[in-house]
């Protein structure tokens, strides 16, 4: 097989196999390609929505040209860009080099090194590519069309379309290079090290891109990117310096923008250079001996002494399927950062809210976190939710398929009892935390009588969401198959999440409303509890009725499988 053929096989399966293609139900609908295909239309669905914004903006750029506000805008096309190419990063982070399986296949044939790392590389890079085209499909143009000054014409237009692009590639690369440097320094580190660092890391990068896109400070004016008490600030904000790059290229900025853009045009082009050259090389020579480290060193990594210690949930099957899932998930790193991708986008949005609540108190002078209010009210409505939300996505995929073998032969619970062993730990890893984080929060800013009557509603609405999230559940989490193209999550979030936020909008003034009143209060509570016990009625009685099979298969596998060998 020669070397050009060699490439084009292992690049497509390295590129398929950027998430784990073990974790899928064994139905021909559930390849690798649904999942690339629903998140492609994830991010296609973004781009028509920041096209949309694009033509808001560009009607108040005709009506009030300023500088500002492109500066804003551009600023925060670049910032988004850099926060999804970085979750796209760390979620593929365990396929950055090969793993066991693909070094005991490929070492015995006659294929060299060289060709498994530009094959990887090449993946990494086109999957890169296709994550930054599909974002920009539509806005990319409807950006640079909106943002462009009036009387630029169809060449100063081009111009900025052209800047916009190689603006947005050069912040991904940037990105993307700089997390293969710390990839690359915890290489060198023992395999079981490494593997125990990387979800460490994984998670802290999370949440580093998530607090950068939100808590970055607004500096969209000349004298503000020009004054000397910023440039600290600004040397630590890669997202202003592509926004430079940005002005540079395009050349529509005014005139005094200039003295304070092509600095951080410099310091753009500096660091990814560095990034390319310097990460780059330090990726490549880690690369190869982290090959022999593969084989050579055990990819489980030695547990703590002594564990631990988990209550009783129930009857002793209940407590050991309860215990077996919390402790999964302590110990498996892919499903934190799955969990850690949904609580950041939790916190973004609370840290947007009380940013707010933070700046309307410090423009009116009044103290608005000492007494119940709005933003706290609500950020604790959503960190639940996404706790919930997050929590149950990462039940429903598996850890290891081949291991399930034990649950299929052991008479484990089913029905009723399953369920509730389920959901004990589903109620511990989900509601507990957010109760513990509320009571400390609410108790230190609030009297504690409003304090407490908010902790009963939020424990209420958390055990109906927990049993909501559990209707037609009939599995052991951690051990069934997943079908990515079942859940629809590209509609659920374009077409779930705004309604969420306004229905919590929305149930958040009832509950400020009712605080004030004792009877309409424990009238919504005695209504809340008999809504979330009617959910766990239904629940309950579904499972039961459902009996005590277990489902281990997303989609049932066809007796008969097609080889498909006449192509």
């Amino acid at each position: 097989m020669n070397t050009k053929l060699q490439f084009r096989v292992l690049y497509r399966q390295f590129l398929f196999r950027l998430m784990d293609v073990e974790l899928l139900s064994a139905s021909a609908q559930g390849d690798a390609s649904s999942l690339l295909g629903q998140f492609g239309a994830l991010l296609i669905a973004g781009s028509v929505l920041l096209t949309w914004v694009a033509a808001i903006i560009g009607g108040q750029m005709q009506r009030n040209p300023s500088a500002a506000l492109a500066w804003h805008a551009e600023r925060f096309i670049v910032s988004l860009t850099m926060l999804v190419v970085g979750v796209f990063v760390v979620l593929s982070w365990d396929s950055t080099f090969l793993d066991r399986r693909d070094v005991l296949v490929l070492a015995p044939l006659p294929v060299r090194g060289r060709t498994l790392f530009v094959a990887k590389i090449a993946a990494a890079a086109s999957a890169l590519c296709l994550v930054v085209t599909a974002l920009h499909s539509l806005s990319g143009f409807a950006w640079p069309m909106a943002l462009a000054p009036s009387g630029s014409g169809l060449a100063g237009t081009m111009r900025f379309v052209a800047a916009f692009w190689v603006t947005l590639f050069a912040a991904s690369a940037f990105l993307y290079c700089a997390v293969l440097g710390v990839q690359a320094v915890t290489a060198h580190l023992p395999r079981r090290w490494y593997l125990r660092v990387s979800s460490v890391l994984q998670i802290a990068a999370l949440i580093l891109f998530l607090g950068v896109m939100c808590l970055q400070p607004s500096l969209n004016t000349a004298a503000a990117l020009g004054a000397p008490e910023n440039q600290r600030t600004l040397a630590w904000l890669p997202s202003y310096w592509f926004l430079g790059l940005l002005s540079e290229l395009s050349g529509a900025f005014p005139a005094e923008g200039h003295a304070v853009m092509a600095p951080l045009a410099r310091r753009a082009l500096t660091s990814l250079a560095i990034a390319i050259f310097v990460d780059g090389g330090a990726f490549l020579l880690s690369y190869f001996r982290t090959l022999r480290k593969i084989v050579e060193e055990p990819d489980i990594a030695p547990g703590s002494r002594g564990g631990i210690w988990l209550p009783r949930f129930g009857t002793s099957p209940e407590t050991a399927l309860a215990q077996f899932v919390i402790r999964t998930l302590l110990r498996s790193r892919q499903h934190r950062v799955i969990l850690a991708f949904y609580l950041g986008g939790g916190f973004a949005i609370v840290a947007v809210y009380l940013g707010g609540a933070m700046q309307a108190m410090h423009l009116t002078g009044t103290d608005i976190m000492h007494r119940v209010n709005g933003p706290m009210l609500v950020s604790s409505v959503l960190i639940l939710c996404a706790s919930v939300l997050g929590t149950r996505t990462v039940l429903s995929l598996p850890l290891d398929l081949r291991a399930n073998w034990l649950f299929r032969v052991a008479p484990a619970p089913g029905g009723a009892s399953r369920l509730s062993a389920v959901r004990r730990a589903l109620l511990a890893l989900s509601l507990l935390p957010v109760l513990a984080a509320s009571t400390a929060l609410s108790l230190w800013f609030w009297p504690w009588t409003p304090a407490l009557e908010h902790l009963l509603v939020l424990g209420l609405l958390g055990s109906l969401l927990v049993d909501l999230s559990l209707k037609g559940f009939r599995k052991i989490p951690f051990t069934c198959s997943y079908l990515p193209g079942k859940s629809k999550v590209h509609l659920l979030f374009w077409f779930g999440i705004i309604p969420l936020v306004v229905a919590i909008h929305q149930a958040v003034e009832l509950e400020q409303r009712a605080m004030s009143s004792p009877p309409i209060y424990w009238a919504m509570v005695v209504t809340l509890g008999a809504v979330a016990f009617a959910a766990r009625w239904v629940t309950d009685t579904s499972a039961n009725r459902s009996g005590p099979e277990i489902q281990f298969e997303e989609s049932p596998s066809d007796e008969l499988i097609g080889l498909r060998l006449n192509g």
